[in-house]
């Protein structure tokens, strides 16, 4: 798979996600439903056309993550074009360790695996666990290859703040839901939604710099790593308002990239479960029976 060109896997991840697309009416259904949410100007055709390229670029990614696997460090180097390698070499130089921050569009994996290419220097992941947990250990062990050191993204709060006082670069994706206890209301692709306040935080205890940056496919399929100056963020005798706002700014940085290729983020995700649950109650419903299965299983131990 190694030797496979960009062209060739976008051709196969066109042909897979495609397949997916006709017979995943699950998936299908959350992501034209996001996809209405967010662009109620679009007509359905759009909206079709979209869905399909969304399916696509998620295939060619998962079979660009497998090729991964078996990339040497200068394969990856030629793979992922860098845009803003001054900024990205600024902030690890940083004695204050940097924030990067980024999303789940492009091809989010190859992001951090082509920084800790190009540094030549671990680079902190911050991660959800994989199930099952076999697949996650393949997962992670693909991810560091290239010397990424990976967190659970559950408690990972402290281990990031050692990271930080270390002077390391510490990337995050920012763009899921986050329950209501763990996070802050913001605006979100026009949206009322929950967002992880963890960047915001520490940027502000370690006065740590925060940059965007985001992995995106070309029309030519390659793939370009665009790093972002440091956000302008807010320090004033209020925390809390600081936090909020600041963790505002970050998911407008991350809306943006959105909004300029809206076919490459991942909008399987139920983004505004928590504050328009109507959005999803099929996939809502579906949890609950589950939830219930699993209380009667564990009754019956």
């Amino acid at each position: 798979m190694a030797g496979i060109s960009s062209i060739g896997l976008a051709i196969a991840g066109n042909i897979l996600g495609t397949m997916v697309y006709m017979v995943d009416f699950r998936h299908r259904r959350i992501v034209r439903r996001n996809l209405e949410w967010v662009y109620p100007q679009w007509s359905r055709e759009r909206i079709n056309a979209v869905s399909r390229r969304v399916f696509r670029n998620t295939a060619v990614t998962l079979l660009e993550f497998l090729q991964m696997a078996a990339l040497s460090r200068g394969a990856m180097l030629r793979k992922v074009r860098i845009q803003g390698e001054k900024h990205l070499l600024e902030a690890a130089r940083s004695p204050r360790g940097a924030i990067v921050i980024s999303a789940h569009i492009g091809n989010w994996e190859a992001a951090h695996m082509v920084t800790a290419c190009f540094l030549e220097r671990p680079v902190v992941l911050v991660a959800r666990r994989v199930r099952p947990h076999i697949l996650n250990q393949w997962v992670n062990r693909l991810r560091g290859r290239f010397g990424g050191v990976l967190l659970d993204k559950a408690g990972a709060l402290p281990k990031m703040a050692r990271a930080l006082k270390g002077g390391k670069l510490v990337g995050i994706l920012i763009d899921q839901s986050t329950l209501r206890s763990e996070g802050v209301e913001i605006d979100f692709l026009g949206h009322r939604a929950m967002a992880t306040p963890s960047a915001a935080i520490l940027a502000r205890r370690f006065n740590a710099p925060v940059l965007p940056a985001f992995c995106l496919r070309q029309k030519d399929g390659q793939l370009t790593l665009t790093v972002q100056p440091p956000l302008a963020l807010a320090r004033t005798n209020d925390r809390q308002a600081d936090m909020v706002e600041n963790t505002q700014v970050m998911n407008d940085a991350v809306a943006e990239a959105i909004r300029s290729q809206p076919d490459q983020w991942f909008w399987f995700h139920k983004r505004w479960k928590r504050h328009h649950p109507d959005l999803y109650p099929e996939d809502l419903a579906r949890r609950r029976r589950q939830k219930a299965m699993r209380r009667k299983q564990a009754l019956k131990t």
